[in-house]
């Protein structure tokens, strides 16, 4: 029998989807619910006696919504619907049940339950614990696709770990690895994605419009970064983000980090002619001595890109007592020499807010959307609750991309004193012997390059 089915291509992206797990969401409009029920559907036809479990958190909301579509949509010839038990069956011996999980415990009801495929609608209204748990009923020997599909807005009590497992980890769109054996993937949808609504509701969109701030970013943009006491509310990924391209040669070019032994954080950053600010590549990682640390820096330093300073904190010039030297002397003696910048937080997160600030033009930072760490932690820093104007340290482990890129900010944006100017890095042999040996105009290259010697 013909379906007669129209969908739009987000619809078709999620339905065609492979991954183990799919995330199919974004703004309000964008037809989520149509597209799980529609995939819901041609599953059930291709797969006989297949089962699916279909999930909302309350049976209020999976009344309205899930079940009057079903029984709306799916042709009465094949479906039926049982209202007692809450179960659609087909003529082939497919069935879906509609369930609900109101309290956290309501998922050891499908303890025993075997499906070959689970869906969540409005995933982030349920707690991760509830999804980790049911996506282990996700079993059997039948030889059919095995999926976890899932659609949802931002907000709501799961926001944070919905958008840790499947937005940060990659640009949207790419299927990733989670790192426990199953795929991954972020499918956004917007309300322009659904040419239907758009059409049949031209004022759906001046409603949207209408709603406080938060809600109208949420649920019209699909902006997954918004959450209560958030520090920069100016990040915008669509705004912010890039595709890579080639840094052009004459663009001004800086590294700068933050390093600790519990991380390394380096981003590499070009300003363009048009004082734009690019953060085209960044390293992070644990545990590293300083040699490894300043290993992996030139590693990824290609040869013959013109560094003009690596920027790095005035803690990196405290001396130890075992030894006496500095962490900066000792990354100079493994071939990375620091230019000092501020510690001066309440300023350096300014910089950063007028970076990102786009009032009457575009933003004058842009990050490059495969520098994943900057991208998930910049946004998700909080407002520090005992000084207003400073970021919370809290969780620290997403502090460090944020706090490399709050040095290179008050860099780039006051003018060094002359006493940080004098006192700038330790000259390596090799370095005195390449000023040693060049004209005026050599030497002076050289002292903008390395910075004055100590």
């Amino acid at each position: 029998m013909r379906l007669g089915l129209t969908v739009t291509k987000k619809q078709k992206l999620f339905i065609d989807a492979a991954a183990t797990e799919v995330l199919f969401g974004g703004a309000a409009g964008g037809g989520k619910s149509y597209g799980q029920m529609v995939d819901a559907l041609l599953f059930a036809l291709k797969y006989p006696k297949s089962k699916q479990l279909i999930l909302r958190r309350t049976f209020s909301e999976l009344d309205k919504s899930l079940i009057r579509t079903a029984q709306e949509l799916y042709p009465r010839e094949i479906f039926t619907f049982n209202s007692s038990s809450h179960v659609g069956r087909f003529k082939n011996g497919s069935c879906i049940d509609f369930g609900y999980c109101a309290a956290e415990g309501d998922v050891y009801q499908y303890q025993s339950a075997e499906y070959d495929v689970i869906r969540f609608d409005e995933l982030t209204h349920f707690t991760e614990m509830q999804y980790v748990y049911l996506i282990s009923r996700v079993r059997g020997v039948n030889g059919y696709p095995k999926q976890i599909k899932s659609s949802t807005n931002p907000g709501g009590v799961g926001h944070t770990w919905v958008k840790a497992r499947f937005v940060d980890p990659a640009p949207r769109g790419t299927v990733f690895s989670g790192g426990d054996g199953m795929s991954r993937i972020f499918i956004p949808s917007l309300l322009d994605d659904n040419a239907f609504l758009v059409r049949d509701d031209p004022d759906y969109r001046r409603r949207l419009e209408a709603l406080p701030e938060r809600e109208r970013r949420a649920l019209l943009l699909g902006d997954w970064n918004i959450f209560e006491g958030q520090y920069f509310d100016e990040w915008r990924e669509d705004v912010h983000t890039v595709d890579p391209f080639e840094i052009p040669e004459g663009w001004r070019r800086y590294r700068t980090l933050d390093y600790g032994l519990d991380r390394l954080a380096v981003l590499w950053i070009a300003i363009a002619p048009d004082g734009t600010s690019y953060v085209y590549r960044e390293f992070c990682q644990s545990n590293l001595a300083i040699s490894r640390a300043a290993e992996e820096i030139l590693k990824r330093t290609p040869k013959g890109e013109d560094i003009y300073a690596t920027l790095a904190p005035p803690d990196m010039w405290s001396r130890s007592q075992e030894t006496g030297k500095t962490k900066a002397s000792l990354f100079s003696e493994f071939g990375v020499n620091f230019t000092k910048t501020s510690n001066d937080r309440e300023c350096g997160w300014l910089a950063v807010k007028e970076l990102l600030a786009a009032r009457s033009g575009p933003p004058r930072l842009k990050v490059f959307k495969t520098c994943r760490e900057l991208i998930k932690c910049l946004p998700a820093l909080r407002i520090d609750k005992v000084r207003p104007t400073d970021c919370a340290t809290e969780p620290h482990e997403i502090t460090h991309a944020p706090d490399a890129l709050r040095g290179f900010a008050i860099f780039h944006t006051r003018p060094r004193t002359e006493e940080e100017a004098g006192r700038r890095c330790l000259w390596t042999p090799d370095m005195w012997e390449d000023y040693r040996a060049a004209d005026e105009a050599g030497k002076k290259y050289l002292k903008k390059k390395y910075g004055e010697p100590l």
